[in-house]
């Protein structure tokens, strides 16, 4: 296959600035998200642009929101001037399903359909999820809306990207990979990677007195209550494909734990209106070691819906404290949800030794949640998001400013922002380990622009041949101090002196270290690109002044001199 050929087209998806399903009585339809420059630059662009110009996506697709009043698929700066034009993309370009038509028929941007297909066509969109091109086009052509050069350009761009697909090149059998089968796909080696993927993103969030893992043993008593511990469904979450096998939680711990028992404690699933909850507890009364598997599934978390409560649904929370009190000794906690829950009452309980979050992990993640109870896999994960508290319910979530706002309250977004309280912290993440880091002195202590400006420079003026003179290697060394081996993300965070920023991710890679082992790991960085911020025109700018290289408890400063 050539550098051009695809085996998959893959869809950046969905673009811009699409952070709002349906909340309070507010619609994805509809909604008029309002971003600052700085914002967009900083902060909703960067994926799209790195999965462009890094993943090399082929295909975009278009959000059903507008943003600063303009549809996002009838915008000719988002998706031709900036797209295609300043990031290089070269796929197509859809729209979200009936993206089109709400442009006329619910947002009233455009006064007739005509209009609508030519705004999207006009500013760069190439394929609609839908039937208002087909319906539409011939007219907007006949009524001069619409040239047709317009749409010559929206093929080209589809049957490229079918043409590098190798659709058309006869036979599709006989082309590569053309016999695939299903048992090509549930092989054990496929099996392994779906385990390998459900055992890295586990995260294990407490760990108080070193509860887990449980001892290993056929006799111990085992309690496993809640009603996600006997569901394999919830563990695939949603738009799922059909899993090779899932095995329940509940299934899983039996093989560690052969005097085990189960009970749902909820009545109706995760909503958890009706419980049972005198049930539960005579059951986790008679048992050594009671796991509890609460959470969310793909009916709290799903499509054209955002959550308007962070705290766990029904009566989980008062099904999960009475079995704490009634057990014998402290319990295990398992959530499976996507998105963060306040269970800072958990956090604070110390019958609750340990907590874990699962995620939806997938086909194997009950193999793999049973495995690291067990002491079979050490946990590694880290979390990905920030888990706000339950009052963080009042922040408009129409309100997509990033950063704080002191003067009104607004606590800020995302672990780069946020100044309020927090249940757990973006990177979070125990092991049965323990690791120490230390970075190496090879890394420069100062770095020097040669720019005669005095307080900040443009990276547009910097140019990209300097921009990349300036990269430089940042060397952290990590040791496994602890007395299990185990698979271990290091992150490495930048923290300006001062301002609004609190820290930015720069860099991550995972190490697998046995015990005592101690290895380098070398992160490359770009002061145009790691460095820099975004002002108020959305210039991204390098200031002077001091950067503090960041892993856990180990700084680095670097000075940044004119």
């Amino acid at each position: 296959m050539d550098s051009q050929s695809l085996q998959a087209s893959a869809c950046c998806k969905h673009f811009t600035a699409y952070d709002l399903d349906h909340w309070n009585n507010i619609s994805r339809l509809s909604f008029d998200a309002k971003v600052s420059k700085q914002d967009l630059a900083d902060t909703y662009q960067p994926p799209f642009k790195r999965c462009v110009a890094e993943g090399r996506a082929s295909g975009i697709m278009c959000a059903y929101n507008r943003v600063n009043g303009v549809p996002n698929c009838a915008d000719y700066n988002l998706l031709t001037k900036t797209a295609r034009g300043e990031w290089g993309f070269d796929g197509y370009i859809a729209s979200d399903c009936d993206g089109v038509s709400i442009i006329h028929d619910i947002q009233k941007y455009a006064l007739t359909p005509e209009d609508a297909v030519a705004d999207v066509l006009n500013a760069g969109m190439d394929v609609n999820c839908g039937t208002y091109l087909q319906t539409y086009t011939k007219s907007a052509i006949d009524k001069k809306k619409l040239s047709e050069s317009q749409v010559d350009r929206a093929l080209h761009n589809i049957f490229s990207v079918r043409m590098r697909l190798g659709l058309f090149n006869g036979n599709p059998k006989q082309q590569p990979f053309g016999n695939i089968c299903p048992d090509q796909v549930c092989t054990e080696e496929h099996k392994q990677l779906a385990l390998q993927a459900a055992r890295n993103g586990i995260v294990l969030l407490k760990n108080t007195n070193n509860l887990l893992p449980l001892r290993n043993s056929q006799n111990l008593s085992l309690s496993v209550i809640g009603p996600n511990a006997n569901n394999a469904y919830v563990l695939l979450g949603n738009y799922e494909g059909p899993p090779c096998e899932s095995v329940e939680i509940y299934t899983a711990l039996q093989r560690y734990a052969k005097n085990a028992s189960y009970h749902s404690g909820c009545n109706d699933g995760v909503n958890c209106t009706s419980a049972s909850i005198g049930d539960a507890v005579e059951i986790a009364k008679r048992a050594e070691q009671v796991v509890l598997v609460m959470g969310l599934d793909s009916g709290q978390e799903t499509e054209d819906h955002d959550r308007e409560i962070l705290t766990l649904p029904g009566q989980q929370e008062a099904l999960v404290k009475a079995v704490v009190a009634a057990s014998k000794n402290p319990v295990v906690l398992v959530l499976v949800c996507g998105g963060p829950v306040d269970v800072s009452f958990a956090r604070d309980e110390p019958k609750i030794g340990s907590i874990l979050w699962a995620g939806y992990p997938g086909e194997a993640g009950g193999i793999a949640l049973a495995e690291i109870i067990f002491g079979e896999h050490n946990p590694g994960g880290k979390l990905p998001v920030t888990w706000y508290p339950k009052d963080f319910i009042n922040v408009p979530m129409s309100d997509m400013r990033m950063r704080p706002d002191p003067s009104s309250g607004y606590p800020g977004r995302t672990y780069r922002f946020y100044k309020g309280k927090k249940v757990f912290e973006f990177g979070h993440g125990l092991s049965y380990s323990n690791y120490s880091y230390d970075f190496i002195n090879s890394t420069p202590k100062t770095i020097h622009l040669n720019q005669s400006t005095t307080d900040y420079v443009s990276v547009s003026d910097i140019g990209a041949d300097v921009c990349e003179s300036l990269k430089f290697s940042a060397r952290v060394g990590v040791a496994n101090t602890g007395g299990m081996a185990g698979k271990h993300p290091v992150l490495l965070f930048v923290r300006p002196s001062d301002g609004v920023l609190e820290k930015q991710l720069v860099g991550f890679e995972s190490v697998s270290l046995n015990v005592g082992q101690r290895v380098e790991v070398e992160f490359i960085l770009s002061p145009c690109e790691h460095l820099s911020s975004a002002n108020g025109d959305g210039d991204m700018v390098i200031e002077k002044g001091y950067r503090h290289l960041v892993v856990e408890d180990k700084e680095y400063t670097i000075n940044i001199v004119f």
